[in-house]
């Protein structure tokens, strides 16, 4: 099925949005010409303090703010992939509610959003790949795909629709609480880390930390639907990348995620790494994870005889 097709299919599930968002669009994104809206200023004040905060860590360096970096980076990093992505987003795996809420509260961390806007936006990304209505589609632009998409919230709900496909965050009064109050618990982490370490455990912890897992992320949305290899014959133009997967902790084998989405394992084979996985299986093992979702030999001959059939 084409790109347009798909669009056209996706639209007539919901009639509700706009006649123009199922329409083939070409647009640059600009900070101008457009109106800005209050979240949009603040993720581009968020975005404006970790960069800044990461320009300014050589003049704070300490060893132990480089450890903060790694902390930081390691954290928010795994909640990001473990929590936002594999158990909220895609629901791969379940966990007791006080292990889950805490792994959102680490990813939060992360200065990506709360959970339900995170969430929201990611799962239009797989209900819409690479499509006119892809939150961040890569038919955009790389810059667009990779970060700019995040400042244009107008664009966003113009393209997908309001958030209505994350009622099951919206129901549980944490995520409620962690959408309203998400500014004050970044500026309590500055000031702890302030209160640790001055200047240098900020710039180094949500300077540097925070800026490398942001693009990190970002990657995922770009890179990795541009350059790569494909094991799979999916709809779409996700790829494996494989250096990026330690980086990414496990995320990069995105080509394998799209062929599986609800899976909790994205490193399919033995040799590609996928720290996050590690992560779930051990909580398995220890009884904390369970209803743990993997692709079933039954899905992966389907998938593969796709493949195989359109001579990837």
């Amino acid at each position: 099925m084409s790109v347009t097709s798909r669009v056209e299919e996706n639209h007539r599930k919901d009639p509700s949005l706009p006649e123009k968002a199922a329409e083939k669009r070409k647009r640059k994104w600009v900070f101008w010409e457009r109106k800005w809206r209050r979240l949009d200023y603040f993720k581009l004040t968020a975005s404006l303090f970790v960069h800044s905060m990461a320009l300014l860590a050589p003049f704070y360096f300490s060893w132990s703010a480089l450890w903060v970096t790694f902390l930081f980076y390691t954290i928010g990093g795994l909640g990001i992939t473990v929590s936002y992505h594999r158990n909220l987003a895609h629901r791969s795996f379940k966990v007791p509610k006080w292990l889950e809420y805490l792994l959102a509260y680490c990813a939060l961390l992360a200065i990506q959003g709360d959970p339900i806007d995170w969430v929201s936006t990611h799962r239009y990304h797989h209900q819409f790949t690479d499509s006119e209505r892809d939150p961040h589609s890569p038919k955009e632009g790389f810059w667009f795909s990779h970060l700019l998409w995040i400042y244009d919230s107008a664009y966003l709900v113009t393209k997908c629709g309001r958030r209505t496909n994350v009622e099951d965050l919206k129901r549980q009064w944490f995520y409620r609480f962690l959408q309203k109050t998400v500014l004050f618990h970044i500026l309590g982490l500055g000031i702890i880390l302030f209160y640790l370490g001055g200047m240098s455990f900020v710039t180094w912890g949500m300077g540097i930390g925070a800026a490398l897992e942001v693009h990190v992320t970002c990657l995922i949305n770009s890179l990795c639907h541009i350059w790569g290899t494909r094991t799979w014959e999916t709809n779409d133009t996700s790829r494996n990348v494989w250096w990026l997967s330690v980086f990414s902790f496990g995320e990069s084998w995105h080509n394998n995620h799209h062929a599986f989405e609800s899976s909790a394992r994205q490193g399919l084979e033995w040799w590609q790494i996928d720290i996050s996985w590690y992560i779930v299986r051990f909580l398995e093992i220890i009884g904390l994870a369970y209803d743990v979702k993997l692709p079933t030999e039954s899905q992966r001959r389907r998938v593969a005889m796709k493949t195989k059939q359109t001579g990837i």
